[in-house]
């Protein structure tokens, strides 16, 4: 029961900041739950360490701040950030340069894809948020639920043993055809076949983000990532999935492919 309840504000949450906030206000609170899910990643992959942690965290929120609004990345730039930090990690800070490559990928897995969020809010407005959240929601209930009526063979049995093959199917096909069927209300002008197909990307990389966190979780030993939510762990737990399906949304309407 507390899961459901939860799970109710939480959906009503953020259909209220999708169609109510302004581009301020959901920039900011992008941002928030940026940090938020950036502080998540660093316990999972690292023990916290003082001023290293806050340095990723604050990386992560500005890389948001900064992916809110369309804008190319300078490769000048990037490269200086990515030296800079293997200096400190490394030389300051005494670190592997594994465990310093392991925190140069938060702003990418993280902060970017959210700030992705609201930029596509931008370029197209509420339907293509709303759009995009509840295909992954739908994906994530059909793969529940088929898994629990239908499910036999394991999908990925050392990373997450719940997980079936069959319910992974079943989230395929009703995300995919809920994508393809919501989007010609909400981009009617968009290809039938862009449609199918993007559904289907859309829904193999929302798997492939759940799954690649479960790994995360599962060589840190951690059912959750955090119990900031209750009954559904933490911030990362909620949005895993969508990380990964973000970008070739954003992407797709940002050449006009999506219209």
């Amino acid at each position: 029961m507390t899961r459901v309840i939860s799970g109710i504000i939480l959906a009503a949450a953020v259909v209220a900041a999708i169609l109510l906030l302004p581009f301020a206000g959901l920039r900011l609170l992008a941002c928030l739950v940026a940090g938020v899910a950036a502080d998540e990643y660093v316990r999972i992959t690292s023990a916290a360490r003082g001023l290293s942690r806050w340095i990723v965290i604050a990386v992560v929120v500005y890389t948001c701040w900064w992916a809110a609004v369309p804008a190319p990345l300078s490769i000048v730039v990037l490269a200086i950030v990515v030296i800079l930090w293997l200096a400190f990690a490394v030389l300051r800070e005494s670190r592997s340069l594994q465990q310093a490559a392991v925190d140069l990928v938060a702003p990418i897995y993280i902060g970017a894809p959210l700030g992705m969020l609201v930029a596509l809010q931008t370029l197209s407005g509420p339907r293509a948020t709303l759009l995009l959240v509840a295909t992954i929601v739908v994906s994530d209930s059909a793969q529940y639920y088929t898994g629990r009526a239908f499910g036999r063979r394991p999908l990925a049995p050392t990373i997450s043993p719940k997980k079936t093959i069959e319910g992974a199917v079943g989230g395929v096909i009703f995300g995919a055809l809920f994508m393809a069927i919501a989007i010609s209300f909400a981009f009617p002008a968009t290809p039938i076949v862009v449609r199918i197909l993007l559904g289907l990307v859309i829904v193999f990389l929302g798997i492939t983000g759940d799954l690649f966190e479960s790994q995360l979780k599962r060589a840190a030993s951690l059912k959750d990532s955090s119990t900031l939510i209750p009954g559904h762990g933490g911030v990362l737990d909620r949005i895993d999935a969508l990380l990964f399906a973000i970008p070739v949304f954003y992407f797709m309407v940002l050449q006009g492919r999506v219209a």
